[in-house]
């Protein structure tokens, strides 16, 4: 059963104003948009209550359908993991953007059909992102923090940027498509016969007409070009693009990146390495068992792990 729920979790994900303020809160939380050549991308500044200008995070999300705040379509994931990030963050004088990615949330009319979404787009938002923030007065040192498959994606951002830091939390050290290789022979051994050639052609990207129906979920027509896009970059070669001091964060309850992942990025570059005890994928403390460790995907007011925000904090500042 507990192979079943992972590979579930990790299909699910490879395819595809108002302000606020309160005596409790340092920070105020505003609409911060982003135009971009298909239309308009949503997003969310969390600014401290400071006076002079401070440190800024672009944080991108994990991969399908999660939004700024660290939550995917539908009400089985409701994280709000990202959300508290930024406003842990902001209660100690750093700012950030999070935002909705194209075709996600409030940024879904970006996208008009699946085929038309490709990985390599998330990459440029990203740039384009930071590129604004980067013009705004208001900060004076600038961070990625990517998430899961946000961090493939904020790594080879990075690649593009100067900045003062880069940070990536439970992503991919591996190859994605030696992870989905990995995650079928596990857990659907029956299917990886047929699932070989359609892996192979779209690394060499090439579509592939008929996938077969039950192979369906992952190589449909429509998905076929994100995953060409996808397979065509690595962690580790984006991660040693980056030229700025890097940050590895990983929880040792992670039920769908794992240590290893880690290791493979920091011994890939010149980084510094955090094992969070008890942390799971969405950046919640939780145990290892597996049907416990999922339920906490749909609990948005259990808060997110304190050694991250420690380790975060320290990193920034």
């Amino acid at each position: 059963m507990r192979k079943i729920s992972v590979l579930i979790i990790f299909l699910a994900v490879i395819i595809t104003g108002f302000t606020m303020h309160s005596k409790e809160r340092k920070f105020t939380s505003k609409i911060y948009s982003l135009e971009v050549e298909d239309g308009e991308l949503y997003g969310i500044l969390t600014l401290p209550d400071v006076d002079k200008p401070c440190p800024v995070v672009l944080i991108i999300q994990g991969a399908g359908a999660t939004d700024k705040d660290g939550n995917n379509r539908g009400k089985s994931v409701r994280t709000n993991c990202l959300k508290m990030l930024a406003e842990a963050l902001g209660n100690e004088g750093i700012a950030s953007v999070r935002y909705d990615k194209r075709g996600v949330g409030k940024s879904s009319q970006v996208v008009e059909r699946e085929e038309d979404l490709i990985f390599s787009d998330y990459i440029d938002d990203a740039v384009l992102w930071m590129e604004k923030i980067q013009s705004d007065d208001r900060f004076n040192k600038y961070y990625i923090i990517g998430h899961s498959e946000g961090g493939l994606v904020g790594a080879a951002a990075a690649n593009r940027l100067s900045l003062d830091g880069f940070i990536s939390i439970a992503a991919p050290g591996e190859a994605i498509h030696k992870t989905l290789i990995s995650q079928l022979k596990k857990n659907m051994k029956k299917h990886l016969e047929k699932s070989m050639p359609i892996i192979d052609e779209l690394r060499k990207g090439n579509l592939v007409p008929n996938p077969p129906l039950e192979l369906d979920f992952i190589f449909r027509r429509s998905a076929q070009p994100y995953l060409i896009s996808l397979f065509q970059y690595d962690p580790i070669s984006a991660i040693q693009g980056v030229d700025a001091p890097i940050l590895i964060l990983q929880g040792d309850n992670d039920l769908q990146s794992s240590v290893k992942d880690a290791k493979m990025l920091h011994n890939a570059t010149d980084s510094k390495l955090v094992i969070v005890k008890d942390m799971n994928h969405i950046l919640k403390k939780s145990p290892w068992d597996n049907s416990e460790n999922i339920s906490t995907y749909s609990k948005p007011k259990l808060p997110i792990h304190e050694d991250l925000v420690e380790e975060l904090i320290k990193f920034i500042k």
